[in-house]
């Protein structure tokens, strides 16, 4: 008699398959995140395949400190957020898929893009504006003028601030405060201008509360 052969593990396969379509689904929800996110997976590869000396060299052309921004202020507001100063992409990618991923799917991609373009951009002129005035008045060195500031942490701290209109009434003023907490402390303690950024842009995230007001009554939609 012929030994029977084992079953075909179809189980593990149909978990397997459902968990790669909620995924799949958990990104078509979000599109401008991931899309955003696998550039900068893109551009952190680049950055990881140079010398030491030279990727400095090559971030701070696309940095948004004074002098760049002097000699072309559209093209570095744009290049800075597609790179991350420091080489690390996996931390990025779980704060974009807490973040940015809820927000967008709460908002849309219009109107979650717009708040992270309005921090990213105004807070880097504010943070840069003070930093000029600083030079101006002998604060810091003027080589301060030519400092690396490349990156899309001040989007992300818009959009953390904006999705405080998205957290339940009863746990609203907890988030809050501990935003509020998180940047803020480093602000009153800390030297840098790149710490005024943050907090410029938490307080950009919050006035884009006109944005969110026809979404306060809407459930984010579970991936399927």
């Amino acid at each position: 008699m012929t030994p029977s052969s084992p079953a075909p593990p179809t189980r593990h396969r149909t978990v397997a398959g459902s968990w790669i379509r909620s995924v799949g689904s958990w990104i078509r929800s979000a599109p401008g995140t991931y899309v955003w996110l696998s550039a900068l997976f893109v551009t952190t590869v680049i950055v990881h395949q140079m010398s030491p000396d030279f990727d400095e060299d090559f971030l701070r052309q696309r940095s948004t400190n004074i002098h760049e921004l002097t000699e072309d202020p559209l093209r570095v507001l744009f290049a800075s957020a597609f790179w991350i100063d420091g080489g690390q992409w996996i931390p990025y990618a779980l704060l974009y898929t807490v973040f940015h991923a809820p927000a967008e799917r709460w908002l849309g991609t219009l109107r979650w893009l717009t708040v992270a373009v309005l921090a990213h951009v105004l807070a880097s002129l504010a943070s840069e504006g003070v930093l000029a005035w600083a030079i101006r008045h002998g604060h810091v060195p003027p080589a301060a003028a030519n400092t690396l500031d490349v990156g899309v942490s001040y989007a992300l701290a818009g959009v953390v601030a904006v999705l405080t209109y998205r957290v339940p009434p009863h746990w609203r003023f907890v988030y809050l405060f501990a935003v509020l907490v998180f940047y803020g402390v480093p602000l009153i303690t800390g030297r840098s201008f790149t710490d005024l950024g943050h907090f410029t842009a938490v307080l950009i995230g919050l006035a884009c509360y006109p944005l969110t007001r026809s979404r306060q009554r809407t459930k984010t939609p579970v991936p399927q």
